[in-house]
C-alpha cells in the first residue's frame, strides 16, 4: 500500500530527527514541509486507512470531513472540506474549531495555544485537547479563535469524519486543503483577520 502524504512526512521528518509535536522546532519542520504541497485531492484522504473514518467525532479530536451547510445560500462564504477540533456536542450535531478559516500563520499561533491544553504530550491516540467555549474564551494564547468556531449539523455532513492523528496535526495545518465556497481563501482570511483586529 502507498504511503499517505502524513506518513511521508512524518518519514522524512524521523530521518531528519525531527519528532512530530515535541519541540518548537519539530513543529516548525513539519508545517514548513507541508506548506511547501501544492494543492492535494481531498478524497485520497478517504483511501487509505479505513480505520481512520468514523462516523461520531470526538471532543478534542482533529478531523476532516465534507460539508453542505443548510443555510448556504445565506452565507457569505463557506468551506466545504473542514479541518476541526470539535469542542461541544449538540443534539443534532456539533461545534467545532475549523483552522481553515485563518491563515497559516494564525493557524500555527492558535495551535501553538491549543497544544497548552492537551491531556498529555504522547502525541498518540490517546492524546486529546481539553477546551470548551468557556477555556477558549478566557485563554489569551487562543484569541484567533473567533471567526473559527462554527455549529456543524449531523444530517449535512456529506462524509464520515476522517480523524488525523496527533502527531499528523502539524502537518495537516498546513496542507492546502481549505475549500471555501462564494469567496477566495484570501478573502476569507482578510475578513477573518479583520474579526480579531488583525
Amino acid at each position: 500500500m502507498a504511503r499517505t502524504i502524513f506518513e511521508e512526512i512524518i518519514r522524512r521528518g524521523l530521518s531528519a530527527g525531527q519528532y512530530p509535536a515535541r519541540t518548537e522546532q519539530s513543529r516548525r519542520w513539519y508545517r514548513e514541509t507541508a506548506s511547501k504541497l501544492s494543492r492535494i485531492n481531498d478524497l485520497s484522504f478517504f483511501k487509505g486507512d479505513p480505520s481512520r473514518l468514523v462516523n461520531n467525532p470526538i471532543i478534542g479530536s482533529m478531523y476532516m470531513f465534507f460539508y453542505d451547510p443548510k443555510t448556504a445560500d445565506k452565507l457569505p462564504y463557506y468551506d466545504v472540506f473542514p479541518l476541526i477540533f470539535p469542542f461541544k456536542k449538540t443534539v443534532d450535531g456539533f461545534y467545532g474549531i475549523n483552522l481553515h478559516y485563518l491563515p497559516p500563520q494564525l493557524r500555527a499561533k492558535l495551535m501553538d495555544g491549543l497544544y497548552e491544553y492537551a491531556n498529555n504530550d504522547r502525541y498518540d491516540e490517546t492524546t486529546k485537547l481539553k477546551m470548551n467555549y468557556s477555556l477558549l474564551q478566557r485563554a489569551s494564547t487562543l484569541k484567533f479563535f473567533r471567526p473559527c468556531v462554527k455549529r456543524y449539523l449531523n444530517s449535512h455532513v456529506q462524509s464520515s469524519f476522517m480523524y488525523v492523528r496527533p502527531d499528523e496535526w502539524d502537518i495537516c495545518l498546513f496542507l492546502p486543503t481549505e475549500r471555501f465556497v462564494k469567496q477566495s481563501k484570501q478573502n476569507v482570511w482578510a475578513d477573518s483577520r479583520r474579526k480579531i483586529g488583525r
